[in-house]
């Protein structure tokens, strides 16, 4: 390689690593029973529709001042306000009768089955599982049967 060709790459790293690159996509859940979702990143643009369930999770997507791209469950999109916005842990059980176990094995005792759509509070996560906690239940459940949180559930 060249003199003139290695100083083109060096300028070429210098380029593109300055560049801003979208952050990584993450979940963040409904501060308040009632949120609204609007069609763009400020109070002037109209509501898509109004969120009615306190720590639902949403997967934000991208960000525009105060105002937070986010992606439900349903596949809705839309502009929420940062102060809508909490960092509780929670997540959405995917399908009708996913089981919750006593530990983070298919071969360990199960708790309960949760209907789909259930609200459950994230612990903490590790490998394909989640510890959950649910009305009267903590226990461990696998991260394919959730939606809300880790990003490998979209």
């Amino acid at each position: 390689m060249s003199w003139l060709n290695k100083i083109l790459f060096f300028y070429l790293i210098i380029f593109f690593g300055s560049l801003s690159f979208a952050e990584e996509s993450y979940y963040l859940t409904l501060r308040n029973e009632k949120v609204n979702l609007r069609q763009g990143p400020s109070l002037n643009y109209p509501i898509k529709l109004v969120y009615k369930k306190k720590f639902l999770p949403l997967l934000i997507q991208d960000k525009s001042g105060n105002f937070r791209k986010v992606l439900d469950h349903e596949n809705n999109t839309g502009w929420i306000h940062i102060s809508q916005l909490s960092k509780k842990k929670a997540a959405l059980s995917i399908f009708n009768k996913s089981i919750i176990f006593q530990k983070p094995s298919i071969y360990s005792k199960p708790l309960v089955m949760l209907e789909m759509g259930r609200l459950c509070f994230v612990k903490r996560c590790k490998n394909n599982w989640c510890k959950i906690k649910t009305g009267k239940f903590a226990g461990w459940i696998e991260t394919n049967n959730i939606w809300g949180s880790i990003k490998s559930n979209n």
